[in-house]
């Protein structure tokens, strides 16, 4: 049987769907890539046209299925885009004196934080900052004694309708779901080193649509955010110059720049808009910089006070827009942050003869951190020329076979549970509730039937009831003497 690992990847210019096999020293071969135009049906990545969103996911699959020769059984999916951002929560438990803290205490902490009502917002994962027990913060407190643990925590949340859309579009096109990550914690996991997580840095994700931003400190992430605007609004800004946006796009790739040193700008230069049309250099790049200023300041304005002088780990670049010429310098100008690097690949080894990912290029690392991710095999039963040999029974039965419900283990994995294997953890989680309920009331009502009876001995063993007893059987004896008589 054929072994390996599918991934898709909702971009809102295109949908990507990439094949790959790990091999025993952790390197990845790509078996295949396929890219689909999702223009028309997904916005600031978010699957806005559901109908289109299936029949482009259909597409990528069938496109793949055909390469490989193999029916795809499931897929890891990459949940990313607007409106995703991070709060933080903060869960307190009371415990009596010198008590000693739990596994079970930690989870009830994780447990009450999960279940945290935000209107309109769904909880996709929850990253566990430190615990501050009695007066005292700590990241691992379990053998630790105190009287009061918190639990301070920061919940990704989502619109629950675009939360919806995913697991619609996917269930509507027929393709199991191995497990959903958030792309930008997949992405952090590929691009990032540990020595920049654990010494504090921002990771910035220069998408189309949207620009992500995530702020790691002591490995744990502090804040995430998606922000509205990409490269495509540069593009937009460019256009305003009575182009098409396809026009546009590419004056952008061949002329613009972050950042141009005012002593470099020649006055009489110009940039060719068509025939007929150019453009001042100096125009462009108050166009340009303009907006790229907004980018900028925007993604430092999603950087924690309490962080910013914390970043030694400097600031990371990756995605398209991290291609534009002197971005690092548009950066540092604005955040006053000497150290910034470009993630223009990913950390593992690949192998691969497809050009978009050679490219290494910032483009492909999202994917590739999501395939990365993937640790079971996603490949169904051979694609056969038979007719009657029953392929989509055996891919239908192969993915029932190999998809099975999940749980996520502890918090800030970037894993995303599917609707239904929320509705089957949550259905544990009340079985569970109920169970130690049922526990407390049968514990309870023993303890009450043992109380009793402890009291009724008591009664049977106080002075006035022996006494009581000795009159009886005084009584009882005169009785029977007077009886013989």
């Amino acid at each position: 049987m054929a072994e390996f690992i599918v991934a898709i990847e909702l971009g809102s210019s295109k949908m990507t769907g990439i094949a790959g096999k790990k091999n025993l020293d952790g390197s990845i071969n790509v078996l295949a890539v396929v890219k689909e135009d999702s223009t028309s049906c997904i916005r600031k990545g978010v699957a806005y046209n559901i109908d289109k969103t299936v029949q482009t996911l259909t597409n990528i699959v069938a496109k793949l299925e055909r390469t490989l020769k193999t029916n795809i059984a499931q897929v890891y999916v990459g949940v990313g885009g607007q409106s995703i951002r991070s709060v933080k929560n903060t869960n307190v438990v009371d415990l009596p004196n010198d008590t000693i803290i739990t596994q079970d205490v930690i989870n009830e902490l994780m447990d009450a934080n999960r279940s945290m009502q935000y209107p309109e917002l769904e909880i996709l994962d929850a990253a566990t900052q430190e615990y501050k027990i009695d007066n005292q913060y700590q990241l691992d407190p379990v053998g630790i004694q105190c009287s009061r643990i918190e639990g301070n925590f920061i919940n990704i949340l989502w619109r629950k309708a675009f939360y919806r859309n995913i697991n619609k579009c996917f269930d509507n096109a027929g393709i199991a779901i191995a497990e959903m990550y958030l792309s930008p914690l997949a992405l952090a996991d590929s691009v990032l080193t540990e020595a920049e997580k654990r010494s504090g840095c921002v990771l910035v994700d220069l998408g189309a649509d949207t620009t992500t931003v995530a702020v790691f400190h002591k490995k744990i992430l502090r804040n995430l955010t998606v922000i509205p605007l990409g490269g495509n609004n540069i593009t937009k800004d460019i256009a305003s110059l009575q182009m098409e946006e396809k026009d546009a796009e590419q004056m952008k790739i061949n002329y613009a720049s972050a950042y141009t040193d005012a002593n470099e700008i020649d006055p009489g230069k110009t940039y060719p808009i068509d025939n007929d049309r150019s453009v001042e250099e100096r125009k462009f790049v108050d166009i340009v910089e303009a907006r790229v200023q907004e980018i900028v300041e925007n993604v430092w304005c999603q950087v924690p006070n309490e962080y910013s002088d914390k970043l030694l780990g400097g600031i990371i670049l990756t995605g398209g827009g991290a291609n534009m010429k002197n971005i690092e310098r548009a950066f540092r100008n604005h955040t006053h942050v000497d150290k910034i690097r470009v993630a223009k690949f990913v950390s593992q080894t690949i192998n691969s003869n497809n050009p978009s990912i050679n490219a290494k290029d910032g483009t492909m690392c999202t994917i590739l951190g999501l395939l990365a991710k993937g640790d079971m095999n996603c490949a169904g039963a051979p694609i056969t020329n038979d007719l009657f040999s029953g392929n989509g029974d055996n891919k239908a039965q192969a993915a029932a076979e190999i998809r099975k419900p999940k749980t996520i283990e502890g918090t800030g994995t970037g894993k995303v549970l599917t609707e239904a294997e929320k509705a089957a953890e949550e259905a544990a989680r009340e079985a569970a509730r109920k169970a130690a309920e049922e526990k407390e009331r049968a514990e309870a009502q023993a303890k009450a039937e043992a109380e009793e009876e402890e009291r009724r001995k008591k009664r049977e063993n106080s002075a006035p009831r022996k006494a009581w007893r000795a009159f009886k059987k005084f009584v009882g004896n005169m009785i029977e003497e007077e009886d013989e008589k």
